[in-house]
């Protein structure tokens, strides 16, 4: 028996192919599933390129027999002089019980939905009943995904924005409001905490973006941007000592994120306070927010489990509708 092609979608494919709610259900169950064993992901590691500033991030996980697979992240800081993309990604989808290749896909536009995907996950769990001020420190194509994914969980009546880039943020604002959305653009990251009940950071920052003086009883944050680098964060000591603490997984944070390894080390915090998975929040395991005046923050680093549910989505949805190029390597 020939195999079956391997299908290879494009970054346009894979938007035509997903949509927002479903994916987020998926990254939900898929959680929920890590939390219960029956889903899996390999120890993650890293690897530094020598002589550049490349870093290799691959990420091996599986949803029982529904998908498995690999994504390999790269993350290349000298790209910014190049005027090329500082993080690039490549997934490859097999068959878990074949092992057979079944597709290729683009990296970052499944990113895109899986990124927002999990965020709205945690604040479904996690953001106090009522919020409708949703924040974003930074305006770039994930703000726009978050905006869209936010609103599958949340009721949002205003919008507060700011970013380095005047462009960007005027361009986000427009898209917000032709989304039904109340905008108002800060003049800083302090305006933009200070006034809402849900704020995601979105940006690549190296040093803290966000101060938890800042943060007003019952906040929710979703930290978002800053690359799998245990020196890079976006959010200051103080903001995660203050905050209840939920990560994607406690194995890959505790290797790759400077929010919570840089309060660590410097005694601010043990390793218990970001012990809980979102996984065993919605699972029941563990609980997420306990009252309304709770700070909670999700530290959100990226896993090949989200990756591997929104594949399976869009793969899926490609075989029905003809989508995609289908590839014969053997």
């Amino acid at each position: 028996m020939s195999a079956r092609p391997i299908l290879a979608l494009s970054r346009a494919e894979i938007a035509k192919t997903l949509e927002m709610p479903a994916v987020i259900e998926a990254v939900e169950n898929a959680h929920a599933a890590l939390s219960t064993g029956a889903a899996v992901q390999a120890e993650r590691s890293t690897v530094e390129v020598p002589g550049c500033t490349t870093l290799l991030v691959p990420m091996t996980a599986a949803i029982g027999s529904r998908a498995a697979g690999i994504k390999l992240l790269t993350d290349t800081p000298a790209n910014l002089a190049r005027d090329l993309p500082v993080q690039q990604s490549t997934i490859l989808l097999v068959d878990p019980e074949t092992g057979t290749c079944e597709a290729i896909l683009d990296g970052p536009a499944l990113t895109l939905f899986r990124t927002a995907a999990a965020s709205a996950v945690a604040t479904k769990y996690l953001a106090r009943g009522g919020a409708r001020t949703v924040g974003f420190v930074g305006a770039g194509a994930q703000a726009r995904a978050h905006l869209e994914a936010l609103a599958c969980v949340l009721d949002i009546g205003r919008v507060v924005v700011w970013s380095r880039t005047k462009a960007r943020v005027e361009g986000f604002a427009a898209h917000a409001r032709d989304r039904g959305c109340e905008v108002v653009v800060a003049e800083g990251p302090e305006e933009v905490v200070r006034a809402v009940d849900v704020v995601c950071t979105l940006t690549p920052s190296r040093e803290p973006i966000v101060r938890g003086e800042w943060f007003a009883p019952g906040l929710h944050v979703n930290a978002v941007g800053a690359p799998p680098r245990p020196d890079y964060r976006e959010i200051d000591s103080d903001g995660i000592a203050r905050s209840t603490v939920v990560v994607d997984s406690y194995d890959v944070v505790r290797r790759e994120s400077g929010d919570v390894l840089v309060p660590l080390a410097e005694g601010r915090i043990t390793a218990e306070h970001f012990a809980t998975e979102l996984g065993d929040v919605v699972a029941g395991v563990r609980p997420g927010r306990r009252t309304d005046e709770e700070i909670t923050l999700f530290d959100s680093v990226g896993l090949g489990l989200q990756d591997m549910a929104a594949a399976r989505l869009a793969v899926d949805a490609a075989r029905r509708t003809g989508l995609g190029v289908e590839l014969r390597l053997n």
